[in-house]
């Protein structure tokens, strides 16, 4: 019963950011942009405006799996992204250009974000079977140990809120002030991309009931050790 008081709410979000970006993606996708410019063209002219000059942008498979990696500085684009002409193709290739400026800006949050993932990846695959093994051996210790490492995790989602906000803040300015969208458009690419923002607030959430969860749990242990 207490999972479900932590965990429903948060879950019901997730299903609606999911539906809430798939459908104003769609939507928005069937409206084309004035200029007539594709994602990748986006992506090339706001990194050249930002002196960027060795970034690449390159398509990859799949439906709003865009993405910037830092690793080998290269915006990726979806399909649905990459050769479309559609605001909300623009928006998105817009906000990966964002997170290459940020990291050309050394962008605090954004540094923290790539200094946490290792660690983040390890916590993610060990705290869960932690917390398991301290459940069936009545270990407060063991569950003790999973929540702190799964505190890593959610200092991950928390870490990415105002990564991805920012990305988006610099999409709507870099796409205005190129004039590559005019005012009326605005709107629209704004829905796309605080859509998107809502499946990252959505899983911070998720996280944050996880552990609240977790918590619960290690105060039953602990009174049960009493």
């Amino acid at each position: 019963m207490a999972y479900l008081i932590f965990i429903l709410p948060a879950f019901v979000l997730s299903l609606y950011a999911q539906f809430k970006v798939k459908s104003t993606f769609e939507k928005y996708s069937r409206v084309r942009n004035r200029r007539g410019m594709t994602g990748a063209e986006v992506a090339s002219v706001l990194l050249r405006r930002n002196g960027i000059n060795r970034v690449n942008v390159e398509p990859i498979g799949g439906s709003l799996t865009d993405h910037y990696d830092p690793s080998v500085q290269t915006v990726r684009l979806s399909e649905t992204v990459y050769g479309s002409s559609s605001l909300a193709a623009i928006g998105v290739a817009a906000h990966e250009v964002g997170h290459a400026i940020q990291h050309s800006q050394q962008y605090g949050p954004l540094e923290l974000r790539h200094k946490l993932v290792p660690v983040t990846n390890f916590a993610s695959s060990a705290s869960f079977p932690i917390l398991l093994i301290g459940l069936f051996m009545y270990s407060a210790d063991l569950i003790l140990l999973g929540i702190i490492l799964f505190s890593a995790v959610v200092l991950f989602h928390l870490v990415t809120l105002p990564v991805e906000f920012n990305a988006s803040r610099r999409a709507i300015a870099q796409l205005t002030e190129a004039g590559i969208i005019s005012m009326d458009e605005v709107p629209a690419v704004k829905k796309v991309l605080s859509a998107a923002a809502l499946t990252y607030l959505a899983a911070a959430l998720s996280a944050i009931a996880n552990l609240l969860y977790y918590l619960t749990i290690f105060l039953a242990a602990g009174g049960n050790d009493d």
